[in-house]
C-alpha cells in the first residue's frame, strides 16, 4: 500500500509539472487580474537554521509543540531558560528541542542561558508563513510567492501566500497569533483584499488547537452581516474547518495543518469537478 501511495504521488507530481508548462506562469496571472508585485518574501523576522539542516527544521514545524517553543524562543530571545520556554511541552521535549536549535545555529549558549543568533526577529509569522509555502509547492508541486505587496490605491496589506494551483489562485491568510489577539480591524482588512484580489480559493489559517468556533467564526459572522445585507452562512465542513460559500475556508491546526489544507483544498476540487 505505501508503495502505490508513494507511485501515485510521484505520477501526481509528474502530471503537474506537466500542466504547470501548459498554464500562464503565477505572475502572468496575477498581472492579468491588473495586480503587479511590489515585494515579495521579505526575511528581515525570518528565522531558520543553516542550510544542511533546513529539511530537519521544516519536517520539526509539522509538530504544534515545537512551533509553540519557537514562538516563545522568539519572544525570550535576547536571554531563555529552559523554564521560560516549556509552558507547552515537558522538561524533556523541551531539552530535545533546545538542542535541536543549538546544533542547527538557530540559538547559541550566553552565560546562564541561551538567545537566538538573529536577534531582532519581531514574530514567528514570517517563519510560519515559510514553512506553510514549502508545504504547498513540495506536497502539490504549486508555484507559491509569500509576504506579497501589491501597488493598490484603496486596498493595501500584505498578502501572506498566494499559490497557483493547476489554473487557480489560492490566498491564504496566516495567523500565527492565538485567537485572543485576532482583532475586527484584521478581519476587515482580510475581506477587503479577498473582494479585491477575488482569488478561487481562500483560506483563513489560524495556527491553534482552540476551537474556532468561540471566536473566530463569531467574528467572521459578525464580519459578514456588517458587509451584506442577506450574509452567507459560516457553515461547519468537519471538525475546526468552516468554509462560506464553498470558497472561503477557515481551518486551524487541530490534528495538523497540513491536513487540514489538504482537506479543504480537496473539497474545493470535488465541489468544482462534480459541482456539489
Amino acid at each position: 500500500m505505501k508503495d502505490n501511495v508513494k507511485t501515485l504521488k510521484a505520477e501526481i507530481r509528474r502530471l503537474r509539472k506537466v500542466i504547470k508548462g501548459l498554464t500562464p506562469s503565477l505572475e502572468a496571472m496575477l498581472r492579468l487580474r491588473g495586480f503587479r508585485i511590489y515585494r515579495k518574501e521579505p526575511s528581515e523576522d525570518l528565522l531558520l537554521p543553516k542550510k544542511k539542516y533546513i529539511t530537519a527544521y521544516f519536517e520539526k514545524l509539522k509538530k504544534y509543540s515545537f512551533r509553540l517553543f519557537l514562538r516563545d524562543v522568539i519572544k525570550h530571545q535576547d536571554f531563555f531558560t529552559p523554564e521560560k520556554v516549556t509552558r507547552y511541552s515537558t522538561k524533556e521535549v523541551t531539552s530535545q528541542y533546545i538542542e535541536f536549535l543549538l546544533k542547527t545555529g538557530v540559538i547559541e549558549p550566553t552565560p546562564g542561558g541561551y538567545r537566538t543568533v538573529k536577534r531582532p526577529v519581531k514574530s514567528f509569522g514570517e517563519t510560519l508563513e515559510w514553512f506553510i509555502a514549502g508545504l504547498i509547492k513540495k506536497e502539490l508541486g504549486a508555484e507559491t510567492v509569500r509576504g506579497v505587496k501589491f501597488k493598490r490605491p484603496r486596498v493595501g496589506g500584505d498578502y501572506d501566500l498566494i499559490a497557483k494551483i493547476e489554473s487557480s489562485i489560492l490566498y491564504m491568510e496566516i495567523k500565527s497569533s492565538p485567537p485572543k489577539q485576532i482583532y475586527d480591524k484584521e478581519l476587515t482588512a482580510f475581506f477587503n483584499r479577498v473582494e479585491d484580489f477575488a482569488p478561487d480559493i481562500t483560506v483563513f489559517l489560524v495556527d491553534t488547537e482552540l476551537r474556532m468556533k468561540d471566536k473566530i467564526v463569531p467574528m467572521f459572522e459578525a464580519e459578514l452581516r456588517r458587509r451584506y445585507k442577506k450574509p452567507p452562512p459560516v457553515e461547519r465542513l468537519e471538525k475546526e474547518l468552516f468554509h462560506i460559500n464553498k470558497k472561503i475556508f477557515i481551518i486551524n491546526a487541530k490534528d495538523s495543518i497540513e491536513t487540514n489544507i489538504w482537506t479543504v483544498l480537496a473539497f474545493y476540487w470535488r465541489k468544482n469537478e462534480f459541482g456539489i
